[in-house]
């Protein structure tokens, strides 16, 4: 990029009121925080007259990659009609640069941080407002890393051999199941076999309840649901809502 454009562009995104770190990470704290123990009367009443929390929507782009049409056309051009429905029914919306995901494949780092900055140039270019939606970057939010790793220590194995993206990156086919066979998991590394697990965490840590999902993603959309429920019953109650998809 010639300085000219690179110069146009930074103060394109020094301009933009992408959301601070703090309130991701405030939200995030909302909506896990430890139920309360029971309350008097006087206070269950006063709680009770509390405006509901508003619907949360979250949705990823991984920042891999040179912006084309695309991912205009897919993921880029539903969150920009997404932010003018979710603003006229009260919604919150999360869109997250989603670089913890980028990892899974080997990449190089000075590259992945131009990747990161140009998708978040990308997505104000194209329409996404901050004063409507709140665009972050995924790493910046400890909550997604340490979620995930709670989550996996809960979901098997098994689950995750069934997952078709990591076969798909390794070029496995749709035949292969078992991960004792050497040949299909040649190269697999745990951060690819295990980045459903990650994609839930997004999804949970925020208690969001409808996922933008196109037809390749419902099968790990519906993974995030059964750890979901598998988190429930092990702390005994309804922890985390079932996301369901918009697609």
């Amino acid at each position: 990029m010639n300085p000219a454009g690179r110069s146009f562009l930074t103060k394109r995104l020094a301009a933009s009121r992408i959301q601070p770190l703090r309130t991701c990470q405030s939200i995030g704290a909302r909506y896990l925080t430890t139920p309360s123990t029971p309350t008097s009367t006087s206070q269950k009443v006063e709680k009770s007259s509390k405006p509901k929390e508003k619907p949360i929507i979250f949705s990823g782009i991984q920042p891999t990659g040179q912006p084309h049409l695309g991912n205009y056309l897919g993921a880029i051009s539903n969150w920009v009609n997404l932010q003018e429905q979710a603003h006229l029914d009260q919604e919150t919306l999360l869109f997250s640069i989603v670089d913890l995901h980028a990892i899974t494949m080997p990449q190089d780092p000075k590259k992945l941080r131009e990747d990161r900055r140009n998708m978040a140039i990308t997505l104000l270019a194209c329409g996404i407002d901050p004063k409507k939606v709140i665009l972050f970057e995924q790493s910046k939010v400890s909550g997604h890393a340490e979620l995930a790793w709670i989550l996996n220590c809960l979901t098997p194995v098994g689950w995750l051999a069934r997952m078709t993206q990591w076969k798909s990156k390794l070029g496995v086919t749709k035949g292969a199941q078992s991960l004792e066979d050497v040949s299909a998991t040649q190269g697999l590394q745990l951060g690819l076999f295990a980045y459903p697990v990650l994609m839930a965490a997004d999804i949970l840590l925020y208690r969001a309840q409808k996922i933008p999902v196109g037809e390749d993603q419902i099968q790990h959309l519906e993974l995030a649901r059964d750890i979901a429920t598998t988190f429930n019953k092990t702390v005994r109650k309804p922890y985390f809502p079932l996301p369901r998809p918009i697609i």
